[in-house]
């Protein structure tokens, strides 16, 4: 426990401090030390690709153009998938406790962490296409961080030390994801309908293992799931947002204003309201952590570059939408009515103000669709990182998916705090091995991006 505790404030705490003006402090992790300044290089090296190409990226997922009967996913189905992992519980719990840490600037950072991580996500997506292998099990196609460090480490070898470092770092994540999800979705449906844990346990268990225990059906599943609970929430949001539509120039003006603001400053707190929003934007769009590439991998597109392109799209979808919709409910809630509340109590409250009791049922059920479409996406996720430990082995696919069923139980009728931590570390770790990859084999996703700027891109 004393390691673990070592190893996640090493990842997570403070690496050092920076002095900011009126006796603040900006406190910089080791996480976030890589990934900005990533960040920024590969937002330079493509040419500021999330702001060129935008239109590109919307073109490319509007067409989905897989062709009949060709194996592995479209490209807008893999973008589901890691659409269904970005697009949880973070847009929910996180984005109220980074504004209620960091205040409503935090959410100017959040945006600007969303705007680099976009070029982030198509480096690490389209060396996932990259270096994929065919999927003799699923059919298709797999990949991820595991196989383009097994191809720039391995030299020959069965096996790559920095390969199934990442690979174990996944699976122990997504475990402790597991048991995270169990208890949010038990406590928020005991909270919104009086439900005891073990039935919604039990029931949330019973309907998961019918899904993940088949071959293919999570992504039928994720594919109806998600675009619509994704629809759902910004539906509901846009609707308050517009209700309160006078409010915005003054909600905007705070968010501004606080980012930089002298208030903060002189009060101490700019720190907090720059690493809050930095920190959650980086938890929540997934962008370097090697995850999204797993499903990345799995696309069958014309162009390497367009599963990047996709995926670079998604943390738009999910930080500057999908998060913006969280934030402006609770910015347009009355600060006396949130006062002491923290996590799904406060969320709950500010949809509570604006919806009434439907809005308390109304986040619950989103929550439970957030949460459990995340928790399909991540044993997606876990079938390339299997196979690369084990194997092509339906034994070892299933022992995981068992496992993880069992976190899942778990975790709905009591927290761990252990297993939440587990689950941080596993992603901090899993990022440090896939940066350690990204740098030196960003010249090939580059070269992928300009043939595809010079050659598909003028075949429209």
């Amino acid at each position: 426990m004393a390691l673990l505790t070592a190893i996640y404030n090493f990842l997570w705490g403070d690496l050092f401090r920076i002095p900011l003006p009126g006796g603040s402090s900006l406190g910089v992790s080791l996480l976030v030390l890589i990934l900005l300044p990533a960040g920024v290089y590969f937002t330079l090296r493509t040419r500021f690709l999330p702001f060129r190409l935008f239109p590109e990226m919307v073109r490319i997922t509007m067409a989905n153009n897989k062709k009949p009967g060709a194996e592995g996913l479209s490209g807008v189905q893999a973008l589901i998938v890691s659409t269904a992992c970005r697009v949880g519980m973070g847009n929910l719990v996180g984005v109220v406790a980074a504004i209620s840490a960091g205040g409503a600037g935090a959410v100017f950072w959040m945006w600007l962490i969303a705007l680099l991580g976009s070029s982030t996500a198509f480096i690490e997506a389209t060396l996932a296409q990259l270096y994929k292998e065919k999927d003799p099990l699923y059919g298709g196609w797999r990949g991820g961080p595991a196989y383009y460090l097994h191809a720039l480490f391995a030299k020959g070898k069965r096996r790559s030390v920095l390969a199934v470092l990442f690979a174990v770092s996944g699976l122990v994540c997504w475990c402790g994801i597991s048991q995270v999800i169990g208890n949010s979705i038990s406590s928020s449906f005991e909270n919104a309908f009086n439900i005891p844990p073990i039935w919604s346990t039990v029931a949330l268990v019973a309907v998961a293992a019918v899904i993940v225990l088949r071959r293919n059906a999570t992504v039928k599943v994720l594919d109806v799931v998600v675009p619509l609970m994704a629809a759902c929430y910004f539906f509901i949001t846009l609707v308050i947002i517009l209700l309160n539509v006078q409010q915005l120039p003054a909600v905007f003006g705070r968010i501004f204003s606080e980012a930089f603001g002298l208030r903060q400053a002189v009060s101490g707190g700019l720190g907090a309201v720059i690493m809050n929003g930095a920190k959650r934007g980086l938890f929540s769009n997934e962008a370097g952590s090697g995850s999204a590439p797993c499903a990345a991998a799995a696309a069958h597109v014309s162009h390497p570059a367009k599963a990047g392109l996709m995926q670079a799209l998604g943390v738009f979808i999910d930080t500057l939408l999908i998060c913006s919709c969280t934030a402006m409910v609770m910015l347009l809630t009355p600060a006396s009515l949130t006062q002491g509340l923290e996590g799904m109590d406060l969320l709950q409250a500010a949809m509570g103000h604006h919806l009434g009791a439907f809005g308390v049922v109304f986040i619950a059920v989103v929550l439970w669709l957030f949460s459990f479409s995340t928790f399909l996406g991540i044993l997606f996720y876990a079938r390339s990182n299997v196979a690369y430990l084990f194997g092509d082995s339906w034994r070892s696919q299933t022992a995981y998916k068992l496992l993880a069923l069992v976190m899942l139980f778990v975790g709905g009728l009591a927290a761990y705090q252990f297993v939440w931590d587990l689950g941080d570390v596993g992603i901090g770790l899993m990022t440090i091995f896939n940066m350690i990859a990204l740098l030196p084999l960003a010249p090939k996703a580059l070269a992928s991006l300009r043939d595809y700027e010079q050659n598909e891109m003028k075949k429209k």
